[in-house]
């Protein structure tokens, strides 16, 4: 059983590079790098998102962006009357699975751990002030609902949305490469 597991690290590690490898030649990569930055997005959940996002500038706001991913929440009207439902879940499902994921990290108090710093490390100071500010206001939300007494994946729900708000902000900051025009191959008439 002990080899069996040290075969499933190594493998695991193999993996891991190979993303990393193929990450960093993707012409996403800049805002993969950037949204690291934030707390709970390392490089799995930054390139699962992104990957499933897409340009990130098809999005007018980060309204458009969070009902995209299916986590408003569901609106009934009767006349006058509003109420609030459970979140859509009309969205991309794996996207919004991975900043759940993410979103467990907010529960501690805001710092800046090491392994946040070096992932931090050659980003520009606008990109990482809003990371800042994003750990400082979601682990303040994330207590602030967890003492009003919500039930705990409401509090993450809300979290992971409000996440995705500032993964647009930092996307923004980041300015893509051009994408490379495709090569026109000649065709030889009949």
């Amino acid at each position: 059983m002990i080899q069996t597991i040290n075969e499933r690290l190594d493998r695991l590690r193999r993996l891991d590079n190979e993303l990393t490898h193929q990450a960093m030649n993707w012409r996403y990569y800049p805002v993969v790098k950037a949204i690291q930055a934030m707390r709970g997005v390392r490089l799995l959940v930054a390139a699962g998102v992104i990957a499933e996002l897409g340009d990130h500038n098809r999005f007018d706001g980060p309204r458009k962006l969070m009902a995209y991913l299916g986590v408003v929440p569901s609106e009934h009207f009767s006349g006058e009357n509003r109420k609030l439902g459970a979140i859509t879940k009309c969205g991309n499902k794996r996207a919004r699975r991975l900043l759940v994921e993410g979103a467990h990290s907010y529960r501690c108090a805001a710092n800046t751990s090491k392994e946040l710093q070096i992932r931090q490390e050659g980003l520009s100071k606008e990109v990482i002030d809003i990371a800042w500010k994003a750990q400082l206001r979601l682990c303040r939300r994330y207590q602030r609902l967890m003492k009003r007494g919500k039930h705990y994946n409401v509090v993450v729900t809300a979290i992971a949305r409000e996440m995705i708000a500032f993964i647009w902000a930092i996307s923004r900051q980041v300015t893509l490469p051009p994408i490379a025009p495709k090569k026109r191959i000649a065709r030889i008439p009949a």
